[in-house]
């Protein structure tokens, strides 16, 4: 079995057949994952050692402490590696302990404690809230030949394992300009995998990821356009659509964003000045 699966006793009904079949069905893990933070404040003259959970996500496990440290940088607590002293995960938990000058405003965090796997904007207060300080600006990022964009979902399906498993899983990639797939995850929650790239590429020292191409197996949501842009991405791809929040996002921070991709064609609704033969909208 691949990692994040786990299986099922089902019955499989065949109307054509007229059976009733008893068999083991293969399924996508869904665990939660409880995010801890800790860190070190002044207090009435002294140092004081704090730590506190800040968050419950719904996830598949693997690959937990590059989750942990993707969700805390698209919160905007950290914004570069050295402000991670030590990340460790086990047990259904990951801490993450922050370096001595790092500062924390709890207060940015205005999400519910319990966040699902399919929408991380869901607990937010408001739209405000979730617009995040960017810490790298919009680099003038790759230029996009059509028939290596094209190519990119199938080369993503390919290397969905868990996925070919279960048919329960999103996934998302990074891609350079000539089609190649780099790094992907793959995770119940779409904006889990996103994460997950995301912390992997804090943790060893590689943001921003001005070269890269962000690609989505589903639909581009406001919070992924988001996550991206934060992690100084400026392209990203979705095999499905994009919402008209994710679009506006998207052309407010000047990001490429492509959806539809797949059949040999893609539709661009931000950024079409990246792709070769288009031209500037």
């Amino acid at each position: 079995m691949e990692q994040g699966t786990a299986r099922v006793p089902v019955r499989k009904i065949s109307l054509e057949a007229g059976t009733a079949q008893a068999m083991l069905d293969a399924l996508a893990v869904e665990e939660p994952l409880e995010v801890r933070l800790a860190w070190r404040e002044r207090d009435a003259g002294a140092d004081v050692d704090r730590e506190r959970a800040i968050a419950i996500t719904m996830r598949t496990p693997g690959h937990d402490r590059e989750l942990g440290a993707g969700f805390l940088f698209g919160e905007g607590i950290v914004r570069r590696r050295d402000d991670i002293a030590a990340c460790e995960a086990a047990a259904g938990k990951v801490r993450i302990e922050l370096a001595a000058d790092v500062e924390v405003d709890l207060r940015s965090l205005e999400r519910n404690f319990y966040v699902t796997s399919s929408c991380g904007v869901c607990g937010k207060a408001s739209l405000d809230a979730v617009r995040v300080r960017r810490a790298y600006p919009t680099p003038a990022g790759p230029r996009l030949d059509r028939r290596a964009v094209v190519g990119m979902p199938a080369t993503l399906r390919a290397a969905q394992a868990a996925f070919d498993t279960t048919g329960g899983l999103h996934a998302a990639g990074l891609f350079d300009q000539a089609g190649t797939l780099h790094h992907v995850r793959e995770d119940v929650g779409r904006h889990n995998a996103v994460d997950k790239l995301v912390g992997a590429a804090l943790l060893a020292g590689e943001l921003p990821l001005t070269d890269r191409i962000l690609m989505l197996s589903g639909r581009a949501s406001f919070e992924l356009v988001q996550k991206a842009a934060m992690a100084g991405l400026s392209v990203v791809a979705a095999v499905g659509a994009p919402s008209t929040l994710a679009v506006e996002l998207a052309r407010e921070s000047g990001v490429t964003l492509l959806g539809f991709v797949r059949d040999g064609r893609f539709n661009v609704y931000a950024g079409s000045q990246r792709v070769l033969g288009v031209g500037d909208e």
